[in-house]
């Protein structure tokens, strides 16, 4: 955190002296726990069903002001007076060239004008399939676009989410999907019971208490800057240098997954993440979730870490620039996330690296993956392989992202002879790249094959509600027949 407030740091220094904590992260946690209250009073009080959707909107504002204003000092009036300035700078110019130092309200302001872009200013036959389901089709009013970015179920630690899914909530159609009838028109809406988000709430917690154990305890005794020691770089064996750099990492991950799991869970007790019921017909509170665990320390593969580490953040990426770019999106991709991240020269040195690993992996995926798939035991030696490799590569990786200046990133990568710099651009070099099997594709097939793919991955993610929820809808009447119905 930038700047906290006289009034917050005096009344949470006693606390943060007795944690050891900075006076920062004190203010964050204090605050992230009061909007989980705050998330429980506002879905019980102010429930779309109870309330208007002005009012939600109002106190959601409001209350997110409070909150930046305890933890930032007058600093919060920023919030406000970007947050202005580009709703202005948005109805003037229609929405192109938005920027933002902030890097949550970065994300929703670019989000935003993309999708009004797309939903006023661009046909519909030139969209994909989830830009037409996100499009905004009118101009947000202030008070909308307000609520939007300064919410305080995520004004301090996100995640990002759709504007349109936002919407959705605030007004109580969350478990209203709307059908389409013979001539493609919505014609009637299939309506869910509400389901309730204790649950959810409570294993998230559990994982954020767990989490911040760890943090405390463990994460505190394998400090990353021992990785740059001249005398353990000196004695250390190989083994002993690989297994440190993993495992320092690895106990730098908790405080991450704190912050996004209880950030997930303030947005899920306000009512806000419903993605739908899975086959059997249990509610999935995952709509804007920003990780899975499970799936990031069992990485097989650097896109498979990619996927499910900060998936919201990911998505924006591909929302803003990977899908809407036409030269080089995997470069202008990770240079965009290195430019959003800040100006630490660590960011950078670990998303320029990411950027020639990126591209070197899908050579060796493309290359070897098919001779190890025959049969189970040869897949399973291939997982056990990549598993190594992928967490390994990874920790190298982002290292300097952690360690922020270019002096010690540097001192490393000495150390390590730049193995995997090496090793990506010898890949690269020498391996062959697969062709397609048709071979050489159009532009506009290559752009469609790509916004396919993303589609998909987006599906699986639950971050397209709406169509994600139609089928979920109709694939369970008979499950939860009891508190289904259907309305012209």
């Amino acid at each position: 955190m930038a700047t906290t407030s006289t009034t917050g740091s005096t009344l949470l220094q006693p606390l943060s002296n007795a944690v050891q904590l900075p006076i920062d992260q004190v203010n964050f946690v204090v605050c992230q726990l009061f909007a989980l209250l705050a998330a429980i009073w506002f879905r019980t009080y102010l429930h779309s069903s109870k309330t208007s959707s002005f009012i939600r909107h109002v106190v959601a504002t409001l209350l997110g002001l409070y909150l930046a204003l305890f933890c930032f000092g007058w600093y919060a009036l920023h919030f406000l007076v970007q947050s202005g300035i580009s709703y202005c700078i948005m109805v003037i110019i229609g929405v192109e060239n938005m920027h933002n130092p902030m890097m949550i309200i970065t994300q929703k302001i670019t989000s935003l004008a993309c999708e009004i872009h797309d939903g006023m200013f661009r046909k519909d036959e030139e969209l994909t399939p989830s830009q037409r389901g996100l499009a905004v089709r009118r101009m947000p009013s202030l008070l909308e676009y307000l609520s939007y970015n300064c919410n305080f179920m995520g004004i301090l630690a996100g995640p990002l989410c759709s504007y349109k899914d936002y919407i959705t909530f605030i007004e109580g159609r969350s478990y209203h999907v709307a059908q389409s009838g013979e001539n493609g028109k919505e014609e009637m809406q299939c309506e869910r019971a509400e389901p309730s988000p204790n649950m959810a709430v409570i294993q998230k917690l559990l994982v954020c208490g767990l989490s911040l154990f760890f943090h405390l305890t463990v994460s505190r005794t394998l400090p990353v800057e021992y990785n740059i020691d001249e005398r353990f770089q000196a004695t250390a064996s190989w083994p002993t240098k690989v297994v440190y750099l993993y495992v320092s990492i690895l106990a730098a991950r908790p405080k991450y997954y704190f912050a996004w799991t209880l950030a997930d869970a303030i947005n899920n007790a306000a009512g806000f993440g419903f993605r739908g019921y899975d086959k059997n017909g249990a509610a999935r509170w995952d709509l804007i979730s920003n990780l899975r665990i499970q799936q990031i320390e069992m990485s097989t593969s650097f896109k498979m870490f990619v996927d499910n580490w900060n998936i919201q953040t990911a998505l924006w990426l591909k929302r803003v620039c990977y899908e809407r770019v036409s030269l080089s999106p995997t470069i202008q991709t990770f240079i965009l996330s290195a430019i959003w991240h800040g100006v630490y020269p660590g960011y950078y040195l670990t998303f320029f690296l990411g950027v020639v690993v990126t591209l070197a992996a899908r050579v060796m995926r493309n290359n070897f993956r098919h001779h190890f798939i025959k049969t189970p035991q040869l897949k399973l030696l291939y997982d056990i392989i990549t598993w190594v490799v992928t967490q390994v590569a990874v920790s190298y990786m982002v290292l300097p992202f952690v360690l922020l200046s270019i002096k010690p990133s540097f001192m490393f990568y000495s150390h390590w002879y730049y193995c995997l710099h090496i090793a990506s651009i010898l890949v690269l070099l020498l391996l062959p790249l697969k062709k397609t099997q048709r071979g050489k594709k159009t532009h506009e097939d290559v752009q469609l094959s790509r916004s396919k793919k993303f589609d998909e991955g987006e599906n699986s993610l639950g971050q397209n509600s709406f169509s994600t929820a139609n089928n979920v809808c109709c694939q369970n009447q008979e499950v939860a027949s009891g508190h289904s119905s259907l309305k012209q």
